[in-house]
């Protein structure tokens, strides 16, 4: 059974720095995509940044390009997203999610992938 777990929010003002982690067990593939999406009130459901199914590759928001970066453990199984330079609109409930396969769309990851519980991030003007 696969589990994802993410932590680590919390909140700052603006300009601070957070990072959030990730872990999934549980897949039996050696192939999944990992990644981070954020959902906040009002607001549609946006992937952040994410990782292709061996690591290899990563891809940011445009939003987030240049503050943010998503790193892969070498066992392949965690996921840290560091946030720097945060902003009020950062705020949200972000998401880890890992899907099986190689190159993930993010509709895909969010269908048939496993989500975690979700943390806060709130920044403050």
């Amino acid at each position: 059974q696969v589990h994802v777990v993410d932590s680590g929010g919390g909140s700052v003002q603006a300009g601070g720095s957070l990072r959030l982690s990730c872990e999934a067990s549980g897949f039996t593939d050696s192939m999944y995509c990992m990644g981070w999406y954020r959902q906040a009130p009002g607001r549609e459901r946006e992937g952040v940044a994410g990782s292709d199914g061996d690591g290899a590759a990563t891809y940011y928001a445009d939003s987030v390009k240049g503050r943010f970066t998503i790193s892969r453990g070498k066992d392949k199984n965690t996921l840290v997203l560091q946030m720097n330079s945060l902003k009020p609109e950062d705020t949200a409930m972000y998401y880890c999610v890992a899907a099986r396969g190689l190159y993930c769309t993010w509709d895909y990851m969010i269908e048939f992938g496993y989500s975690g519980q979700g943390t806060q991030v709130t920044v403050s003007s």
